[in-house]
């Protein structure tokens, strides 16, 4: 609503205000600095003919001047072999069972997919006795080391389901209106 009423000022008489700032007289121009006035001195026949002069004594003083310029070594920058394989990387085929089509099909050595991570966490939670940390490390061909972090500061999630009396409990309760 406040759009229409600004508007309708806005566009008042916009056509007389427009005339009226047109037919104004032009402001006149600010006074240019100094320097624009030597530009126009440069033109003048004393100015080029200073400049065109040669000054023997500037010129014996250039002729002394000798510059020798070497190439430093050229240095080879790491990182550039992100562009070419410099070595194949050994890579081994992913354990995913009845999963494979929702993950990559090869992985480098030393490392393991999202879905064998989550599998692997998995079987651990589920059989500790069976999946030891150190079958984990032979079985995916990973570090000792590396493994028993993950399985010391990764867990996965628990899927718990609540009896149904306590379903109708939680449900029951309502909270109190404030009044």
């Amino acid at each position: 609503m406040g759009g229409r009423v600004t508007r309708v000022f806005r566009n008042f008489n916009v056509e007389n205000r427009a005339r009226r700032e047109i037919s104004k007289e032009k402001p006149t121009a600010a006074p240019r600095h100094r320097t624009a006035r030597l530009d126009a001195m440069a033109d003048s026949p004393e100015i080029k003919e200073e400049v065109l002069r040669k000054d023997d004594r500037f010129l014996t003083l250039l002729k002394d001047v000798y510059v020798e310029s070497r190439d430093p070594p050229v240095r080879v920058k790491d990182g550039g072999g992100e562009h070419l394989p410099s070595k194949q990387e050994e890579k081994r085929l992913t354990k995913l069972g009845h999963l494979e089509g929702l993950d990559v099909k090869k992985v480098p050595k030393g490392k393991i997919s999202i879905v064998e991570a989550l599998t692997l966490l998995n079987n651990h939670k589920l059989q500790p006795q069976i999946w030891t940390a150190e079958k984990i490390a032979a079985e995916y061909s990973l570090e000792l080391k590396e493994v028993n972090s993950l399985l010391e500061f990764f867990i996965p999630f628990a899927v718990q389901e609540f009896p149904k009396e306590t379903k109708k409990a939680l449900t029951s309760h309502k909270p109190k209106k404030l009044t």
